[in-house]
Formats: C-alpha cells, sequence, structure tokens
C-alpha cells in the first residue's frame, strides 16, 4: 500500500483500529486453519499486518514471522508481539523467491489499486516456497472507491479473485464469506481465499 491518505487514515487510528480487530472470532478461526496447515517451525510473512494481533498468534505458535505494513504507527504496535520480526515496508517492496511457507494478507492487498494487484500478487507466489499456503481476505464488490474516513478499496468477486490467483499459478483450495463493521462503522461483505502454490 502506498496511498498517503489511506496511510494518513491509519497512522491516525491506529490504536482504534487495533481495538477493533483484538479479539475478531471470524479471522481467528480463518488464522487457526491457516496456522495448522502449515509446516513446523515454517516462515509466515504476515503482508499489511496492522498492530500484529494476527502476526502475534502466528509467531506464538511456534512459526518464524516476518510482518510488514506501510504504517510506521502499525509497525510500532506490531513490534510490541514477541517473536514478530516487523518491518516498515510497502507491497512494493515484495521481493525474493522461495522464502515463505505460508503468507497471510488479510485484507490488506485490498488498498492496493486494481491496476497493481496482479504485478503484487506475481510476487508473491514467486515468494512463496512450493506448495506453501495463501491467504488473502479482500471486500466483496466491484470497481474501487474511497470509504467514508478517505481509505482507498478494490473490491473483488470470487470469480475475478480466482481468476487473478490462477494467473499467477496459485490454486484456490477453500474460499469463505460473510460480512463485517469496518474501521468507518459501516457494514460490508468480506471474502477469504486460501490458496496454494
Amino acid at each position: 500500500m502506498s496511498d498517503k491518505e489511506t496511510i494518513g487514515v491509519y497512522a491516525a487510528q491506529a490504536e482504534k483500529y487495533a481495538a477493533i480487530t483484538n479479539g475478531d472470532k471470524i479471522n481467528n478461526a480463518i488464522l487457526s486453519s491457516f496456522i495448522s496447515d502449515l509446516p513446523a517451525t515454517g516462515h509466515v510473512l504476515d503482508l499489511g499486518c496492522g498492530p500484529g494481533t494476527s502476526a502475534g498468534i502466528i509467531a506464538k505458535a511456534g512459526f518464524q514471522v516476518t510482518a510488514t505494513d506501510a504504517v510506521p504507527e502499525m509497525i510500532a504496535l506490531a513490534s510490541k508481539h514477541a517473536g514478530v520480526d516487523a518491518r516498515c515496508e510497502t507491497f512494493d517492496d515484495i521481493d525474493g523467491e522461495n522464502i515463505y511457507d505460508g503468507i497471510w494478507a488479510n485484507f490488506s492487498l485490498l488498498h492496493a489499486t486494481k491496476a497493481d494487484m496482479p504485478r503484487h500478487l506475481s510476487a508473491l507466489a514467486k515468494a512463496l516456497k512450493p506448495g506453501g499456503q495463501f491467504h488473502i481476505g479482500l471486500k466483496e464488490g466491484t470497481g474501487e472507491k474511497r470509504d467514508g474516513i478517505g481509505r482507498h478499496y478494490s473490491y473483488y468477486s470470487l470469480e475475478e479473485l480466482t481468476c487473478l490467483l490462477s494467473a499467477v499459478g496459485l490454486t484456490v483450495s477453500q474460499h469463505s464469506k460473510g460480512s463485517a463493521i469496518g474501521l468507518d462503522g459501516t457494514m460490508a461483505p468480506w471474502i477469504c481465499v486460501r490458496a496454494y502454490g
């Protein structure tokens, strides 16, 4: 994520966002399933880690965790979780090949533009080890726009997301859908997809 307005919103509301996302039962259930499929002592990338809640849970489960976010205030919070290597980086900093056993991209890539999404997914697929698992959470819908507090969002259908993942060599294995109230106070539908390299 490199959109300055979106970064500014999260910077100003980092503590509030941390409070909202802490104890998210739906995401915790999906995260538990993700963790159960990781190889012992595997290396995980938490892309767009926010306050590091998920990264901390993954690290506590015994995995090596690299957590990245474009918002310094979020990295400061993520750094407080034991075992989390938190780095202030954007999606454009994704680099390397065959590094991660798992990539947790939970409601982060939805802030990338649709034009940039194929490039980001390609870099992530390369960074994933063969057979590694990739989780992505996005808001469901069409097009892209700013929400009521100024964050940029790109919306996807299951079919569109499946095509994008297939194009970079990832195979979708399962998905789930739901809705939740976000930082802007509105209810929005979401979709989560698990894929493998």
